[in-house]
């Protein structure tokens, strides 16, 4: 359904680091920067993307949005999230685990250095 997700970010090198240790923890290889200055990484299925605002304003959060990212199992997620903690995000929402609710959900959450909300998902 959808080709790519940018999201906003005030220190594109802040927020490289952390994604390439957030995504390189799933197996994906490092962000390619365009002469732009943003950062993608490009997978079989879409591509993910950093970049200062193009208005020329401070990124924000979306408040209320969430970028989801498929893990493989409830190990993959737990090692994206410390992946994310180590390399400057924060924890938010409640500690990785198993959310029940119409499917059992495994969901760790965290925001990047700019405040996204990021969510790793495994359908259990």
């Amino acid at each position: 359904m959808f080709s790519h997700v940018m999201v906003g970010a005030n220190d594109i090198e802040e927020s490289r680091q952390f994604y390439n240790a957030l995504l390189g923890s799933l197996g994906y290889p490092e962000g390619v920067m365009d002469e732009k200055g943003r950062v993608f990484w490009f997978t079989d299925t879409g591509i993910f993307a950093i970049s200062k605002p193009i208005d020329g304003q401070p990124a924000s959060c979306g408040n209320g949005s969430t970028v989801g990212f498929a893990v493989n199992g409830p190990e993959q997620a737990d090692a994206w999230h410390a992946a994310g903690l180590a390399n400057g995000g924060t924890t938010c929402e409640e500690p990785p685990g198993v959310r029940e609710g119409p499917m059992a959900l495994y969901l760790a959450y965290l925001r990047d250095p700019s405040g996204n909300k990021l969510c790793a998902l495994h359908r259990m």
